[in-house]
């Protein structure tokens, strides 16, 4: 019988992409109605960009909230478990919108139902993702962890890349019915695939409280909000950067922060086991902190497209490489939680950034915010430099 431990690397990614392609359901439920939202309140509902951008927020809020309860539900339920959670409230976030679309003509009505249906979406995203990836951990050897984490990210962006323009086409080609009803079929169809797989349960002596394990992963949750900010201020602000050089094809500059992440997830996932996550981690800021000064640092657009590549491709490796450092601090029975906590520190990043850069913008110009984010990223280099001295001064 072949054991997680002595599978070949074709067996090995076919058991965790069997797992992990429910987080890609996901991700693709979420990037679907991006693009459409957004016109849908503020032009048919008639509603402000203001209230239009909460409602999109509101799924951000529930992710953060639930994400915490995802790990731990994890540990005590079963990751396939949670997973079918989630994969329910997906569906149910397509059959909100749905009904809200049928009641367009009651703004009020419609725009409660849409709320409901990011609420739901929320915390689907949460639930699907943290049981995936403990999903397929739990099929693995432990020595594997990162190449799951590496592929949940792979399944994350790829489906976020896809999801958009899907939205759009589905829009023209079926009318404003057509995210909602594929959003629902995919939330239906992810949990009948989930419900026909095996249960693996890792068998649970003890749980520790929820603090201790925050107490144990925190420190690599900053790491992973500081990386974060490149990702914030490219995907946020990119455009409207351009806009003001005067520069078109700002969406070319976002597929290629897409190329540089997939394309080095992709590569040189497994340097990972073989260098150690705080060294991968410590190189991939430098990368990211360059991308970002040389968008900073230059007025001609190729640069900015090689900042943005560099950006994509730096942190690429930071969310499995401080991942598999998190869940090692805390037993195999713990790491759903380790996963959650972990987890909640990029969800508070990602809602932080936007309105900070936001803020700081009109004080500082558009041009200079790459440079501050290129210093905060600098910071995570300076804080993986201590971990690592203090690895080596404890380690026999």
């Amino acid at each position: 019988m072949t054991t997680a431990a002595n599978l070949s690397k074709f067996d090995l990614n076919k058991r965790i992409l069997s797992v992990v392609i429910f987080t890609f359901f996901a991700y693709l439920s979420i990037g679907l109605p991006l693009a459409v939202l957004p016109q849908l309140i503020h032009e048919q509902l008639e509603f402000s960009s203001f209230v239009a951008g909460g409602v999109i927020s509101v799924q951000y809020l529930a992710t953060l909230l639930i994400r915490p309860k995802a790990g731990q539900w994890a540990d005590t339920l079963g990751a396939r478990q949670v997973v079918l959670m989630g994969l329910g409230c997906c569906a149910a976030s397509g059959l909100c919108s749905l009904l809200a679309i049928l009641f367009l003509s009651t703004p009020v009505l419609s725009l409660t139902l849409l709320i409901l249906g990011r609420l739901f979406l929320g915390t689907g995203e949460s639930l699907t993702s943290t049981g995936s990836t403990l999903w397929g951990m739990n099929l693995v050897d432990r020595r594997e962890t990162s190449r799951v984490i590496s592929w949940n990210g792979v399944a994350t962006f790829s489906a976020m890349a896809l999801g958009a323009p899907l939205g759009v086409m589905l829009g023209s080609y079926f009318s404003i019915y057509g995210f909602a009803v594929v959003t629902l079929l995919i939330g239906i169809f992810g949990f009948i695939l989930a419900y026909r797989k095996p249960t693996i349960r890792v068998k649970v002596d003890t749980k520790i409280a929820f603090l201790k394990v925050a107490s144990k992963v925190w420190i690599f949750g900053v790491g992973l909000a500081l990386g974060t900010v490149g990702f914030g201020v490219i995907s946020t602000f990119i455009t409207l950067y351009f806009a003001e050089k005067h520069w078109a094809n700002a969406a070319f500059a976002l597929s290629i922060f897409s190329i540089g992440f997939v394309f080095i997830r992709l590569l040189l996932g497994q340097v990972i086991p073989k260098f150690g996550g705080i060294k991968v981690s410590l190189f991939s800021f430098a990368v990211e902190a360059l991308g970002l000064f040389l968008i900073w640092g230059s007025d001609h657009i190729a640069f900015v497209y090689l900042g943005a590549f560099l950006v994509g491709a730096g942190f690429s490796l930071v969310f499995p490489s401080l991942g598999v450092e998190a869940v090692k601090q805390v037993e195999v029975e713990n790491r759903g939680s380790a996963l959650g906590v972990y987890n909640s520190f990029l969800d508070i990043a990602l809602m932080f950034i936007g309105p900070l850069a936001g803020l700081l913008i009109p004080l500082i110009g558009m041009q200079h915010l790459y440079g501050v984010a290129g210093l905060i990223v600098l910071s995570a280099v300076l804080l993986m430099g201590f971990l690592l001295y203090k690895s080596k001064r404890v380690a026999p």
